[in-house]
């Protein structure tokens, strides 16, 4: 259930009761007044219950996951259309981005490891599909949307207003050309990397993208990973030839760049491969549009020399199915074969004859930093018919060292803990 905190409309339908938020649209100029630290008059937020049926039944659902002997999962919190996360280095409250216009604050505050309160974070603040918050390990969280960048100094702390501060890192309309927004290959997400610069990923919007928007492309870094200064300054493409990348992470151990990586569809049901990618060096290059997965060539390109140097992905998914958020796993809760390894999220398949996907991938990395063995962690969100009972999204790191994963089809945060 969905209800505003000082105002309700409660609807009748088909013998459920919902409450519905009533909410004023904020306005447009609302930036320059929170970025001027003045209050906007927005009181309200939208607040999500946590109990009742949807609870019961997402409880149920997960009596069919399956995990390694010694994990157990159970509900975090009800998160509606949850996609990217970002924990904060306090402890306090994780953010939950949306494709929407949604950006979720979850916390719970009794630490029981279950969330008592999850509502709507910055709510006098207008957004376009928030699908990216990250950190960074001084506590300044960034959020990029469709096509800007803003940042919330001490998030944490002033999420319990309507009224947060934010600060534009891009402006509206600037991290894209306006002519090459896209309804499709939009969810961006962020890291913070060691060097201490904002790391953004730019999926380019076709299936394949076509010839004449390829240098285009490049100079903005769409199809790839731009770096930039936490202040937006110093922009540059640090990844190039990524097709649509939602999911990056940085090995604590060396400072490289892992991501996922979208493979061209309608190729087949088995081919070509999704991809879990290593980038030990600025400027590398993964393949995008000459390969549509691993060392499979696109159909538009088969017959064009593909740029030097290619890089080829670390691991090979199954194709199609939709290799999204991920982290190193730096926790000592989980037994030691986990550490220093990636846990990463499969969306589920959208295209495929036969479903495939719709679980949390566990991929091992060596000492040297190079990859180790893939293997499946959890799995159950796709049932013996074909259905999706969750759509698994993100994966984000508690405190304590159990995990995190978001689902955007349940409206969802699972925890998965593990005990001896």
């Amino acid at each position: 259930m969905i209800h505003s905190i000082s105002t309700a409309l409660v609807l009748l339908l088909g013998g459920t009761v919902f409450a519905a938020a009533q909410e004023a649209a904020p306005a447009p100029n609302n930036l320059d007044r929170l970025s001027k630290f003045q209050t906007t008059g927005v009181t309200d937020f939208t607040v999500i219950d946590q109990g009742g049926s949807k609870a019961e039944a997402l409880k149920r659902n997960l009596e069919k996951i399956k995990l390694p002997d010694g994990f157990s999962i159970s509900l975090y919190a009800i998160v509606p259309d949850a996609r990217h996360m970002a924990v904060g280095p306090q402890g306090i409250v994780t953010f939950v981005g949306t494709r929407k216009t949604k950006v979720w604050a979850v916390t719970d505050r009794d630490k029981d490891r279950v969330a008592d309160e999850v509502k709507d974070f910055a709510p006098s603040l207008a957004k376009a599909l928030p699908n990216g918050p990250c950190f960074s390990p001084d506590g300044v969280l960034y959020i990029v949307e469709q096509n800007r960048v803003l940042s919330y100094p001490a998030a944490e702390f002033f999420y319990e207003s309507p009224d947060v501060a934010a600060f534009n890192v891009v402006k509206e309309g600037e991290l894209v050309p306006d002519d090459d927004v896209s309804y499709n290959h939009t969810a961006r997400v962020c890291r913070v990397g060691p060097d201490g610069k904002l790391y953004i990923s730019l999926g380019q919007p076709f299936n394949v993208a076509p010839k004449e928007k390829l240098d285009l492309f490049r100079q903005h870094g769409i199809g790839g990973i731009i770096r930039i200064g936490q202040d937006g300054t110093g922009r540059e493409v640090y990844t190039y030839g990524v097709r649509n990348s939602v999911g990056q992470d940085f090995n604590p151990k060396n400072g490289e760049l892992w991501f996922t990586d979208n493979q061209v569809d309608g190729m087949g049901d088995d081919t070509p491969p999704g991809e879990l990618n290593r980038q030990t060096a600025a400027g590398q290059h993964f393949g995008h549009p000459w390969y549509g997965g691993g060392k499979v060539r696109t159909n538009e390109y088969k017959g064009e020399e593909p740029p030097p140097d290619i890089v080829m992905p670390a691991v090979e998914m199954d194709a199609h199915a939709a290799d999204l958020g991920m982290i190193f796993y730096t926790g000592t809760q989980f037994p030691a074969k986990y550490r220093g390894g990636i846990f990463s999220a499969q969306h589920g398949s959208w295209n495929r004859t036969t479903p495939i996907g719709a679980r949390v991938m566990f991929t091992a990395v060596n000492e040297d930093g190079s990859v180790g063995s893939t293997e499946v962690f959890a799995e159950g969100w796709l049932d013996e018919n074909g259905e999706y009972l969750g759509r698994p999204v993100d994966v984000a790191q508690l405190r304590d060292g159990s995990i995190l994963v978001s689902d955007d089809l349940a409206g969802a945060l699972y925890r998965i803990s593990y005990a001896n």
